[in-house]
């Protein structure tokens, strides 16, 4: 029955935005997308409540790369770039800034998270020219499935599948598989897969048996 209602919720929503996706679209066509979404992001990230977290939903599964369904994107959060991904279940906190980032299933992203597309944004080499008008380069990131990102991290790299992101960590380089990395810079102090093993007797030692004779 719960899964009914959101279905239905989802569907409603899905009607109500259609006007502002319309006009969305023929902003887009006018100037272009990328510089069209930014504008439209803020605007939909100001909707509070349970009902915002719908009607945002509804928005950037029409704007976005693709959006899944029971994707929840929370109050404050602004996406940059409309070729952003957001996967299946994956759970984005308040106030986030996410750039041109492809997210994958069961991601968990606190509140306060700055996911921006590497640190050459900007171009720094020529002193007669300003920071603003110097060429920089934006590098395209990925956040694995499964991975948390802490509170008030920052990321300028791929991430990797089963991560975990300490609070107030910045990631600057890229980060492997079931890595768990805290720190400014952030360093991996841990791979998830050694706790599973120390947690689980069998799998440290597979000829071990909870059979009794």
């Amino acid at each position: 029955m719960k899964s009914i209602a959101k279905t239905i919720l989802r569907s409603l929503s899905l009607l109500c935005v259609s006007p502002a996706v319309l006009l969305y679209m023929l902003h887009a066509a006018v100037i272009g997308r990328n510089q069209a979404f930014p504008g439209w992001s803020q605007l939909f990230s100001l909707l509070p409540g349970t009902l915002g977290i719908y009607l945002r939903h509804a928005f950037y599964r029409c704007s976005l790369k693709y959006c899944q369904p029971d994707a929840c994107i929370s109050f404050g959060t602004i996406f940059s770039h409309p070729n952003a991904a957001v996967g299946q279940t994956t759970y984005i906190g308040n106030f986030c800034s996410i750039g041109d980032v492809q997210i994958g299933d069961d991601v968990l992203i606190a509140s306060h998270v700055s996911i921006m597309n590497g640190c050459n944004q900007h171009g720094i080499n020529r002193l007669d020219v300003p920071v603003r008008e110097q060429i920089g380069t934006y590098e395209p990131v990925s956040i694995g499935c499964d991975t948390w990102i802490g509170e008030r991290a920052t990321v300028s790299a791929n991430v990797g599948k089963h991560c975990v992101i300490g609070a107030g960590s910045l990631v600057l380089h890229p980060i492997p598989d079931y890595a768990i990395a805290v720190g400014v810079p952030a360093s991996i102090i841990r791979d998830r897969r050694e706790l599973s093993i120390n947690r689980n007797p069998a799998v440290q030692h597979p000829e071990r048996t909870t059979e009794t004779v």
